[in-house]
């Protein structure tokens, strides 16, 4: 078996953070959804389980994030051109999201950032590996 990644971020409605996702481009897998959490599909070895809180909080002792005022993480995806990332940005904003500061362009990576409905950090980003500087 593969490594597969899986990131639990809690969300307060299931059904609004499908809805948000969906109108992003991602689906879901069906196998790891009931009416507590749903599986996203990030890519092939990559998703992230949007839990309810409620159900989230028992993997945890520790208090949930207040995304308000604290970030526990950004999660970072890489897309294949700049155009699918502003793409994707447009959508964040008509499903109900925030843009998250301004694009940064560095010629060989192109990045922007949005807080989801539950105020998560993510970045989406496209990178042009060949023109990575030899000297970071």
């Amino acid at each position: 078996m593969k490594t597969k990644i899986f990131l639990n971020l809690p969300v307060k409605d299931l059904n609004k953070s499908i809805s948000f996702f969906k109108q992003l481009g991602f689906s879901f897998d069906s196998k790891f959804t009931n009416e507590k959490g749903t599986c996203l599909i990030i890519g092939e070895n990559i998703f992230a389980m949007l839990l309810l809180e409620d159900f989230f909080q028992t993997f945890t002792q520790k208090e949930i994030c207040n995304t308000t005022t604290s970030t526990e993480m950004i999660a970072a995806i890489s897309v294949e051109s700049r155009e699918k990332v502003d793409e994707i940005l447009e959508a964040v904003v008509k499903a109900g999201g925030a843009v998250h500061n301004e694009a940064k362009d560095y010629g060989w990576m192109y990045q922007r950032d949005f807080f989801d409905l539950d105020g998560h950090h993510w970045e989406i980003f496209y990178m042009d590996e060949s023109q990575i500087p030899t000297e970071m």
